[in-house]
């Protein structure tokens, strides 16, 4: 595996797949299901996936750790559905919600939501709470993955 070369999890058949980094996430297929690993929308995770995602997805991914009584969990909720279908070449979208996967919100220090954490390249890369509008997001997102300012 060349050293820019990403390996993604498959949320439909838990298979890694190894992915060129110059080529586009939302080109790619699961080699095992020939279903897409980009994430035009936020795609809900339980906490087995997200534990396979953090042992062994290296791509940039970004949860959204979030409850169904959450107002501002609500509000942010098409925001983040905007810039998962804006930033679907560069980063995966995730949803976790904190209520039916209690011991992985527990397991990620959850103290409030909305809360979005960010991985690349197997590990942490950001953290932060509370709800944002679609700009913010995006401006967070390109600081935190490191983007170029300007995506088509």
């Amino acid at each position: 595996m060349a050293a820019e070369d990403r390996k993604l999890l498959c949320l439909a058949c838990g298979a890694v797949n190894r992915v060129p980094a110059d080529k586009s996430m939302a080109a790619a297929r699961c080699g095992r299901c020939a279903q897409g690993l980009a994430t035009p929308e936020p795609a809900d995770v339980t906490s087995e996936q997200l534990a396979a995602l953090q042992m062994k997805d290296t791509g940039a991914f970004l949860l959204d750790v979030w409850a169904p009584w959450c107002g501002p969990c609500r509000i942010m909720a098409p925001h983040y559905e905007a810039v998962a279908s804006r930033f679907q070449n560069e980063i995966r979208c995730f949803k976790l919600n904190s209520d039916q996967n209690q011991p992985a919100a527990a397991q990620l220090q959850i103290r409030g939501v909305p809360t979005l954490i960010g991985w690349n390249a197997g590990r942490r890369v950001a953290v932060q709470a509370g709800a944002q509008t679609a700009a913010a997001l995006e401006v967070w997102i390109r600081k935190s993955f490191n983007l170029a300012s300007t995506i088509k």
